[in-house]
């Protein structure tokens, strides 16, 4: 049978041993605890069958094995015999080395190091020294004490901030939750895990137990947390529980225990405390709990968590200016246009509010691209290393290159957003195949049309409803079964849709939406009067209802809010539902561009049903005085109804929001004219955006 490397080292001991030897004497020799080695001993008639070897132990005597000369040889020679670790590779054994040090506190002779690694304690020395540079940034020091041993000492808190990089460094997570989902069946990755060695620090059991209770927990700050957070969730708790129950408890801490605002995510944690406590029949101390509501608010969400406190902000306004202040320090010449990318804004919110939360209490994030993305986006790495520095002055604390490279990856996924803006994109056409088009291909487009929206046609069909004109039409198709199509890319996937299938159809997508449009000449006559009258007949709308009213200098920000409703409809819903709207778009990031003059209020909302255009500049034609405005001269209010013209009406606003600040004579009389001026100056430059729209058709 297998035996485990401290039992292996007991078991010598005690074979060369000829007198009975006390366990606090052996625990001295193999360099763990006393506990741990009583706990080992409970094993050992396990180990000595078909030996001829007995075990023996009596108070106040010791421990003894009693067997023939030959019986102990055997079995010694089968100890040094068995393999030891195949850990050729110096990098990977300090790894396994960190982990030892982290599974169990306590002394340990160097002995004990080398003997599990198979080098000489030399060797294990230099291996010490080496891994000591990586304890040190998480506030632990290996110590030596002459005679006895080495150990790590620092507190409790920074001991689990530790184990937690080291799991999220060692272990995907992502490999982690598919091992303890899948239950039914031992897998090729839970076998992984199993052999990784993390079950020394994270026991397989409580694992399996806290996401049970995490999952029991109804709540909508649970679902939505992105899976690698409910995955640093689990292995927080998991962690936390392990230790508890090693009667090993965080410090308390008076600045943290200050900074606690008892809101509903401190609910939350408390709720799962509670859970945890019933599961594992354990007291959770309040430190503990403090912890997981830390953990909480540092996680990141699918969904912008609005409403929560944030300790350290005072509010929404500071975190709106400092995502200004970050896009300006990223690229001032593009800040305007960034700015205007809602997609970009909510993501980056979404990762801002958290990352504040790391930022300030110290926790750690991993990152495992960050060497790729400094690598392969050096250039952009290195603006946001800017941004970086704006959130640590902020904050007054110093930003990791961890947390900047997630930065890199939003600020980057903007800029090609950008950038595709400039490219023509066009509609992509695919078509989704199944056997009969009404069961699976439905399921798919389902699917394909939440990742893609409306930037993707999807058309369902059966295997015999694929016909040349439906192939002549169509870009790509995506199937379940297989077809006999040569005209045109088919890829086979799997009908569930994995990520692989996904990545492909991405891939596909991204190259048609810049291709020419299959067959466009054959668009028909009928088609394109439908696009020109759609086009036609918003622009009348907006030209026709044109808004246009003056306000005392003096009024506020959410006064205008107001007073925008009442000039635009006369329903009192509908002009809650535009103030709402428009409140709720400057949480998200402040549509108040000083260094150009205007506000841009814009938004969709239910609150219109026609694209609504209208200024608002003040009596006397000087700048607003409120503070919020900043010294603006006019504010453009531009609202898209959220019905089938959207996509119609967005072309139109994207075009009349370029106007503001490329056209200088037209944002003069915006600020100067009268109503019937800037009706006729919009006029003119609609009627050049329609010209050039029709001429595309």
């Amino acid at each position: 049978m297998k035996i485990l490397s401290r039992a292996k080292q007991i078991l010598k001991i005690l074979l060369t041993e000829e007198e009975a030897i006390s366990v606090k004497s052996l625990a001295e020799k193999t360099g763990v605890s006393k506990r741990t080695t009583q706990r080992e001993l409970g094993y050992i008639n396990s180990y000595l069958k078909g030996y001829g070897i007995k075990y023996f132990s009596k108070t106040g005597v010791g421990v003894w094995l009693e067997g023939t000369q030959e019986e102990k040889n055997r079995l010694l020679s089968f100890l040094y015999g068995e393999e030891t670790p195949d850990i050729p590779n110096k990098e990977e054994r300090r790894k396994r080395l960190i982990l030892e040090i982290l599974k169990e506190k306590g002394l340990k002779k160097l002995f004990y190091y080398s003997s599990q690694f198979g080098v000489s304690e030399a060797t294990a020395s230099t291996d010490l020294e080496a891994i000591g540079e990586w304890l040190s940034g998480f506030g632990l020091e290996i110590k030596r004490k002459p005679g006895s041993g080495v150990y790590v000492e620092g507190t409790e808190e920074n001991y689990r901030k530790a184990i937690g990089a080291f799991i999220n460094a060692n272990l995907d997570t992502k490999l982690l939750w598919e091992a303890y989902e899948n239950t039914d069946e031992v897998t090729k990755d839970y076998n992984y895990v199993k052999n990784s060695g993390i079950q020394g620090i994270l026991d397989e059991n409580i694992t399996k137990k806290v996401m049970e209770c995490i999952n029991n927990i109804d709540d909508k700050r649970v679902e939505t947390l992105t899976e690698n957070s409910y995955m640093g969730l689990v292995i927080h708790i998991s962690i936390a529980i392990k230790r508890i129950m090693d009667n090993e408890v965080i410090e308390e801490s008076s600045k943290i225990e200050k900074d606690i605002v008892k809101d509903t995510d401190y609910s939350l944690a408390s709720k799962i405390a509670k859970k945890l406590e019933e599961d594992f029949f354990i007291k959770i101390p309040k430190i503990e709990i403090t912890y997981i509501w830390l953990h909480i608010k540092g996680s990141k969400h699918e969904k912008i968590q609005y409403g929560t406190a944030q300790p350290g902000m005072t509010g929404g306004k500071q975190l709106k200016q400092l995502v200004n202040e970050m896009i300006d320090a990223f690229d001032n010449e593009n800040a305007y246009l960034l700015k205007q990318d809602d997609e970009f804004l909510q993501g980056l919110l979404a990762h801002l509010q958290p990352t504040i939360i790391r930022l300030m209490y110290g926790m750690q994030i991993h990152n495992p691209m960050l060497g790729e993305i400094q690598k392969s986006y050096a250039d952009l790495y290195k603006k946001c290393e800017t941004v970086s520095e704006v959130i640590g002055k902020s904050l007054g604390k110093e930003v990791p290159p961890e947390e900047t490279g997630f930065l890199t990856v939003h600020f980057g996924a903007a800029i090609v957003r950008l950038e595709g803006r400039k490219e023509k994109l066009r509609k992509v056409y695919a078509g989704v195949v199944c056997s009969s088009g009404i069961g699976i291909s439905r399921l798919m487009s389902s699917k394909l049309k939440k990742a893609f929206q409306n930037k993707m046609v999807l058309s369902t069909y059966g295997k015999n409803d694929v016909t040349p004109y439906i192939i002549s039409k169509t870009d790509f198709f995506i199937s379940s079964i297989p077809l006999e199509i040569d005209d045109v890319p088919v890829l086979y996937v799997n009908p569930l849709l994995n990520e692989k299938d996904m990545e492909e159809i991405r891939h596909l997508f991204y190259k048609y939406e810049r291709l020419p449009q299959k067959h466009e000449e054959t668009s028909s006559f009928q088609e394109q009067l439908d696009h020109i009258n759609k086009m036609a007949a918003q622009i009348k709308l907006l030209l026709k209802y044109m808004g246009f009213f003056k306000v005392n200098g003096a009024v506020t920000f959410d006064e205008l809010l107001v007073m925008a409703g009442e000039e635009i409809t006369p329903y009192s819903d509908r002009r809650e539902m535009i103030r709402e709207a428009l409140q709720r778009r400057e949480e998200i990031s402040s549509q108040i561009f000083a260094e150009f003059g205007f506000a841009l209020l814009h938004t969709r909302t239910k609150g219109v049903i026609r694209p609504e255009f209208t200024i608002c500049v003040t009596h006397d034609r000087k700048p607003f005085r409120n503070n919020y405005f900043k010294g603006i001269q006019v504010a453009v209010i531009m609202l898209v109804p959220e019905d089938e013209n959207i996509q119609t009406n967005n072309e139109i606003m994207g075009y009349i929001s370029s106007l503001l600040i490329e056209e200088t004579d037209f944002m003069e009389i915006l600020k100067n004219g009268e109503k019937e001026d800037i009706r006729n100056m919009l006029s003119m430059y609609l009627k050049k955006f329609f010209n050039q729209y029709i001429s595309k058709i």
